[in-house]
């Protein structure tokens, strides 16, 4: 008997494959440095999402849609503010985590607007981060706490530590530049190979120049 997939129905695309502006927004399978000069392969494999509308009814984990995770503003690049949408097939796995973490609080857990995936054409996706491939969140609020002060980031931070023993948190005031007014949580530079594709990652534009 053939196991049956979910009711989770999004459309897997191979960003080698996507018209050549989106490929130059999303920069699938290309080599990015992170902040320390590691060479990160960003991923290839992504989610098409339609219409906001979509992006709000998709439950990716208990109490967490995919809208909360493409949330952003200006700064990020204008074919990611309009539809169709891409984020990392990977984004089903932070979400996951995630979840765990609200069922430990009990609560809503609240992600900050550019919080969630960010392109690399982002305005702050200067370097590679876990943001770039959809695995990595800031929460800004979790139920009725704001975490605008040092007692609320490293009270949550601890429980998120407790539950998800494997994921990185950064500790209060230790992103240079930011202003601490959240709990940044991610599970490392993960991609996702969905098993509908042909399984290769491939190379990306920088590797083929």
């Amino acid at each position: 008997m053939c196991n049956e997939y979910s009711k989770f129905s999004l459309k897997v695309v191979d960003g080698l494959e996507l018209s050549e502006p989106y490929r130059r927004v999303l920069k699938p399978g290309e080599l990015l440095k992170d902040k320390n000069g590691r060479l990160r392969r960003l991923p290839r494999y992504f989610y098409e999402i339609d219409s906001w509308q979509t992006a709000r009814e998709t439950v990716l984990a208990p109490g967490f849609s995919l809208w909360e995770f493409i949330n952003v503003d200006v700064r990020e690049a204008e074919l990611q503010r309009l539809f169709p949408r891409y984020v990392p097939c990977a984004v089903t796995l932070l979400a996951a985590h995630l979840a765990l973490f609200r069922q430990r609080v009990n609560t809503y857990v609240h992600i900050a607007a550019n919080g969630g995936y960010r392109s690399p054409s982002h305005y702050f996706s200067d370097v590679a981060n876990t943001h770039t491939f959809g695995t990595g969140a800031n929460i800004y609020r979790v139920g009725n706490d704001y975490l605008v002060d040092e007692e609320k980031i490293e009270y949550y931070r601890k429980i998120v530590q407790d539950v998800l023993p494997a994921t990185w948190t950064l500790p209060y005031g230790t992103e240079p530049g930011c202003t601490p007014d959240h709990l940044h949580v991610d599970i490392g530079f993960v991609t996702l190979v969905p098993p509908e594709t042909t399984g290769e990652e491939g190379q990306g534009e920088a590797d083929r120049k």
